[in-house]
């Protein structure tokens, strides 16, 4: 893994689609990208579509502004690639462009979507040599976007989730499951994952350490 002041190579990057899959849940991230596994529900069903209308759209002028549709972008410095939803650029050559994500449902309660975002930011400052300050989250369901500043806080939590995704790709093991009714529940990968059989387990192993453990400190175990 390169230092914070290098590249990564091409063949290192990662997907920037990933950071929302990591902050969500880290083993629902190593399923797919380390165990190479996949579901589909309803909800990522619905993502996909909404996706599909997005990127099937032509490029066109409005507004002052060129909307570009699936651009894709880069970040050796944090080691990821993607694509772009959308990207505004003046029709005048004058000011940054803006990222537009877009979304199905409502906001969320954490900022996952905002790192996704922040980091196609990023992705474009790295290639267009320019600031970045801002973009938006279009959601399906108020069908009205939010502009997200791209705050050093935002920033930092970006690049610590992108250290943290290589850090596990390196290390090639999956977390395991912690159950959390709230997530786990509406995750696509639940009967692959099987957080609430696999978290028994682990705990019934745990038991059993901690007993042979003790009998081995009364010297009934040799």
């Amino acid at each position: 893994m390169p230092s914070s002041d290098a590249m990564y190579a091409e063949s290192e990057l990662l997907p920037l689609s990933g950071l929302q899959h990591l902050l969500y849940c880290e083993r629902q991230w190593a399923l797919i990208n380390i165990e190479q596994q996949w579901a589909e529900n309803r909800f990522t069903a619905e993502g996909r579509a909404l996706h599909r209308v997005v990127d099937e759209s032509p490029n066109e002028s409005h507004g002052g502004m060129r909307i570009v549709r699936s651009l894709d972008l880069r970040s050796r410095r944090l080691g990821i690639a993607g694509r772009a939803d959308v990207v505004l650029f003046p029709l005048s050559g004058e000011g940054p462009p803006v990222p537009v994500e877009t979304k199905r449902g409502r906001p969320k309660p954490a900022d996952w979507d905002e790192v996704q975002l922040c980091a196609q930011a990023v992705c474009l400052e790295e290639m267009l040599d320019m600031r970045v300050p801002q973009g938006f989250l279009f959601y399906g369901a108020p069908r009205r976007r939010t502009e997200v500043a791209f705050t050093a806080e935002l920033r930092q939590r970006t690049e610590s989730a992108c250290v943290r995704m290589h850090e596990l790709y390196c290390a090639g093991v999956s977390p395991g499951p912690i159950y959390e009714s709230r997530k786990c529940d509406r995750c696509a990968l639940f009967d692959l994952c099987r957080p609430i059989a696999m978290g028994k387990r682990r705990a019934s192993r745990f038991v059993a350490a901690l007993l042979q453990r003790s009998l081995k400190s009364d010297g009934e175990v040799p």
